[in-house]
C-alpha cells in the first residue's frame, strides 16, 4: 500500500485487493495521531493521553492547548493556557487581611502573592525569629524553601526595612507555611516589630 504527504497516510493504489472497511481503518488510525484532540480539563488530558504517542496535540474547554513532548512520559509543552484566578491565601491564627486581600495564584511552576496581612490584636508583627504568618496551598509547595522580599511598614528605626517571606515544607505532613522574617530595629522608644507585612512576590515550586 502506498503512502502519501508528510504524515506518510497509507492509500490504497490499483495494485491492492479491495480492502474496504480494513484500509479505512488503517487510514483512520494513521490520521488519528495528527488530529487536534479535545478534553473538558487538565484532568481528562493527563487520564486519556498521558500514554499518546509524541506531538499529540490536545486542546481543552478553556482554551488551553498543550503538544505531548515524551513518547513515555505524561510530559506536556504548554502552548497557551488562561491565567488562573486568585485565591486568598489561608492565614496562621492571629492574622487577617490588612489594606489588600492576601492572594496566591499558581502560574506554570511560577507562584505569585499580592496583600497584605496584619494582626488581628492590631499589634505589631515581629520576624526576629520569623513567624508563620499564612499557609499555601498543596500545589504551590516549593521543592526547597522558596524566599520573596517581603514590604512593610517603614515607621521608625529604618532598619525594619530589611526582611523577606518563605514559603517551605520539611514533609508532606508538614504544613506549608509562609514565614515572615525581618531585622527587626527599635522603633517607638524600644518597641519591635511592623504593623502590616505586604506579601507581593513570586517564587518558582520547582
Amino acid at each position: 500500500m502506498a503512502t502519501i504527504g508528510y504524515a506518510q497516510l497509507p492509500v490504497p493504489g490499483g495494485g491492492d485487493a479491495p480492502l474496504g472497511p480494513a484500509a479505512l481503518a488503517e487510514l483512520a488510525t494513521a490520521i488519528d495521531p495528527h488530529l487536534m484532540q479535545h478534553v473538558a480539563d487538565l484532568a481528562e488530558r493527563n487520564s486519556v493521553y498521558a500514554g499518546a504517542p509524541l506531538h499529540t496535540v490536545v486542546t481543552a474547554s478553556n482554551g488551553s492547548l498543550w503538544i505531548k513532548t515524551s513518547s513515555s512520559a505524561n510530559t506536556w509543552a504548554t502552548i497557551w493556557e488562561p491565567t488562573p484566578a486568585w485565591r486568598t491565601l489561608s492565614l496562621a491564627s492571629g492574622f487577617q487581611a490588612g489594606q489588600n486581600t492576601p492572594q496566591i495564584r499558581l502560574i506554570g511552576t511560577r507562584v505569585h502573592m499580592r496583600g497584605r496581612i496584619i494582626r488581628t490584636d492590631g499589634g505589631l508583627i515581629v520576624g526576629t525569629n520569623g513567624i508563620q504568618i499564612a499557609t499555601v496551598p498543596a500545589d504551590c509547595k516549593p521543592q526547597h524553601v522558596a524566599t520573596s522580599t517581603a514590604f512593610f511598614s517603614m515607621s521608625g528605626d529604618p532598619l525594619i526595612g530589611a526582611g523577606r517571606v518563605e514559603a517551605w515544607s520539611d514533609d508532606e505532613t508538614t504544613p506549608r507555611a509562609l514565614t515572615f522574617w525581618s531585622q527587626d530595629g527599635a522603633q517607638d522608644g524600644g518597641t519591635v516589630g511592623t504593623s502590616w507585612v505586604d506579601i507581593s512576590g513570586s517564587y518558582w515550586i520547582d
